[in-house]
């Protein structure tokens, strides 16, 4: 029992250091020094916190390696609460602890995903209810509520799974989802505010009755607006300037350690500076021909998308500024999609896109969409071939080293063809439809990880 705790402990310490380097140390170059085992520099603090105790370190590299085979390292610098809190880490089968347990860790996911959700649907009754003691104090007789997160209650899981450890600075021992659901509780009455405007609605007289209807109507109109990770990270969590950096940090590490393509950004200076502008480009070698978008085009990188920019973010809008200008008569560039995708809510800051952008921007349009799943690739290929699009979610492989919105655009013999916004090169190359298959999301929300379009 003493070497268990000891296991513990150990474990805690370690994460603490991690936990203090990680505000230092950016999370690409944390990773990719992870997945080389580096111990020099900040790294070697944490090893160094590691190896204290001998026996914890052999239990748990053996472990990383046995399942996983990822670095003890890279697990120290994703938020604790995804193994059930860091204190319980070694918990169950000692030869097997839950932080290298791969379907353990998935059922805490999906356990602290359902939480959050039922959360914010908690918050959906409560500002519900004040629309209607608001409503209840104008004296009118007609009011409507607009609610546009009826079919998706929008929230990056990684990012306040992030806030909430990073809100804990070194009080490793005490995280739990319960202790994350009594926080995010406390602040439920404002997950949620509305915007209201009156509106004018007439009234036709009905020809089958005597009596003459007609008329005017004034209706009180309520809009629920979900007020966002920030207001959880200022509001909620409380966090420091440094503790949101360190959140940013867990949840880009927990979305490429799951693989949900849920942080979906280009960390390099072609992000900010764009490329020469490409100019109209069409592509007319599948059944539809396809208007041609790059989110780093020196005339759409460096335009805003929230307090982001398109070139580093932008994925998401410019995959669906390609869509609605092939398949309707409406050119929509990325700069004006950003900006549709930023008023109606799918931003999400230094994330990328909330995933319901993609269904819900097709229905905006007049757009027929369906969500489609990596086991169904016939029906996928029948789509390109009827000449319908396809908006993919892609996950670390060949486009992408995180998360990735891309558009396939057809089928070429026995391979795919797609429009990649991020790059016109992979955009002019045919792709075998296993790698697409392999690369995309299992983790994508709203119907993913492809949504067939028109």
């Amino acid at each position: 029992m003493a070497e268990h705790k000891e296991d513990q402990n150990s474990l805690l310490r370690s994460a603490s250091a991690a936990h203090t380097v990680l505000s230092a140390v950016k999370t690409g170059k944390a990773v990719a020094g992870a997945a080389r085992g580096a111990a020099a520099g900040p790294f070697g603090a944490v090893l160094g916190a590691v190896v204290q105790s001998r026996h914890t370190i052999a239990k748990a590299c053996a472990a990383a390696a046995a399942l996983l085979a990822l670095p003890l390292l890279f697990l120290l610098m994703l938020p604790a609460l995804i193994f059930g809190g860091l204190a319980d880490a070694f918990s169950g089968d000692s030869e097997q602890p839950v932080l290298n347990d791969e379907t353990v860790i998935s059922d805490e996911m999906t356990r602290i995903t359902a939480s959050i959700q039922t959360l914010l649907g908690e918050g959906i009754d409560d500002v519900t209810q004040r629309i209607q003691a608001d409503f209840s104090g104008t004296g009118g007789e007609h009011y409507e509520i607009v609610n546009p997160y009826a079919e998706n209650l929008l929230s990056n899981t990684n990012i306040l799974i992030g806030q909430y450890c990073a809100s804990m600075d070194q009080d490793w021992e005490n995280i739990s989802l319960e202790h994350m659901e009594a926080t995010i509780r406390r602040g439920k009455e404002h997950l949620y505010t509305y915007t209201m405007t009156t509106e004018t609605r007439v009234t036709e007289d009905d020809p089958t009755t005597p009596e003459d209807e007609s008329g005017s109507e004034t209706w009180y109109v309520y809009t629920i607006v979900y007020q966002g990770e920030a207001y959880f990270a200022d509001q909620i969590f409380h966090l420091s300037q440094d503790q949101k950096e360190i959140a940013e940090d867990f949840a880009q590490n927990l979305s490429q350690f799951l693989g949900d393509g849920t942080y979906q950004g280009i960390h390099s200076e072609d992000a900010v500076n764009g490329i020469p502008a490409l100019g109209q480009i069409r592509f007319t070698d599948g059944a539809t021909p396809v208007v041609y978008y790059n989110q780093l085009d020196q005339r759409y990188a460096s335009q805003p998308y929230g307090t982001d920019h398109i070139g580093g973010y932008g994925c998401g809008p410019t995959a669906m500024a390609i869509v609605v200008s092939s398949l309707t008569d409406d050119l929509v560039d990325p700069v004006e999609m950003a900006r549709w995708a930023y008023e109606h809510h799918y931003w999400c800051s230094k994330s990328g896109s909330f995933h319901a952008l993609i269904p819900n921007a097709a229905k905006a349009w007049g757009l027929p969409v369906e969500g489609c799943t990596p086991s169904e690739p016939q029906r996928l290929v029948d789509a390109l071939s009827q000449g319908k699009l396809v908006v993919a979610l892609m996950t670390k492989g060949h486009f992408t080293s995180g998360g990735h919105f891309i558009v396939l655009r057809g089928v070429q013999g026995d391979k795919i063809l797609v429009a990649d916004p991020s790059s016109y090169t992979r955009s002019q190359k045919a792709w075998d439809l296993s790698i697409i298959l392999n690369e995309a999301s299992r983790r994508a929300a709203a119907g993913g990880p492809f949504w067939i379009i028109g």
